[in-house]
């Protein structure tokens, strides 16, 4: 950016409202600094490093006065790995990316998953942040009917941590690879890179089918592949239909199923095994493999 901005510009920029720059320029200094007479002032780069600074700490919980004396005594912009070493409590980082994600900040939301992610592995980044993170957006979203865009971006980040996180080579120690579905119309899929990913961390292969796996299409990879172990996602009850592991096919050796998410009813999966969180999961396909 070589040209100085206005007030809405910036705003657009980084993201918050044209009041909050003038009252942080009010309450901190924090304000444009170029100013041609007769015209606007306007924001000039060193002016938008430190605000893109001070929304970025705002962000991570700093208080905004402690911000706004850290961003003037930054030079250029503060980096959100640098922010997201500083927050070392889960809850925290929950909620500083629930944060990014209400002003639809992706590149600090995707860089602190990813940080955590390398930190904590895929089960614990999975368990104490990215699912809190979800179940607050999609609440909000309950509560208000807004946001859903929120949660679009949400999704599509923790898809892209995720995959980036399994390794395009990686030497196997099972054979022949597992089978990963949802069943029936089930289009929640989250869950399945999480257990791909986390599978892939215990160097454990996977065919992931993804959302929307007919029975036909279960029934073809199982006569083709034999998979040591089948793990079947259904997040919505009209989804958890018992034909799906009533109805595969005979082969031997017989892959141990085992069924994950809300939308399965206990009662009727009494011959399988039901995991209830990504750990047990994992701990499920690697016995099934002997790993």
């Amino acid at each position: 950016m070589d040209q100085p901005l206005t007030v809405a510009a910036l705003a657009r920029q980084i993201g918050v409202a044209p009041a909050t720059l003038r009252t942080w320029d009010r309450r901190y200094g924090l304000g444009p600094s170029e100013h041609i007479e007769g015209s606007h002032r306007r924001y000039s780069r060193a002016d938008v490093a430190r605000l893109v600074t001070m929304r970025r700490l705002i962000t991570a919980g700093v208080a905004p006065s402690d911000a706004a004396l850290r961003a003037k005594a930054h030079q250029g912009e503060i980096s959100i790995p640098e922010l997201v070493t500083e927050i070392v409590v889960a809850e925290e980082l929950v909620a500083a990316i629930c944060r990014a994600s209400a002003s639809l900040d992706r590149d600090f939301v995707l860089q602190a998953l990813r940080q955590d992610l390398m930190k904590n592995g895929v089960i614990q980044c999975w368990q104490n942040v990215i699912v809190p993170v979800l179940i607050i957006v999609g609440a909000d979203w309950a509560r208000t009917g807004e946001g859903i865009e929120i949660e679009h971006m949400l999704s599509e980040i923790v898809k892209t941590v995720l995959r980036e996180s399994v390794p395009e080579d990686f030497d196997a120690v099972n054979a022949r690879p597992v089978l990963l579905a949802c069943v029936g119309e089930e289009l929640h899929s989250l869950a399945l890179h999480a257990l791909a990913a986390a599978l892939a961390e215990r160097e454990i292969s996977s065919n992931f089918l993804g959302a929307r796996t007919p029975l036909s299409a279960l029934c073809g990879i199982i006569n083709k592949s034999a998979p040591p172990a089948l793990f079947l996602w259904a997040q919505l009850s009209e989804n958890g239909n018992p034909i799906f592991f009533k109805e595969l096919p005979d082969v031997r050796p017989a892959p141990k199923i085992i069924l994950g998410g809300p939308g399965w009813n206990p009662e009727q999966c009494s011959e399988v095994t039901v995991a209830t969180d990504l750990q047990r999961a994992c701990e499920e396909i690697s016995q099934a493999i002997g790993a």
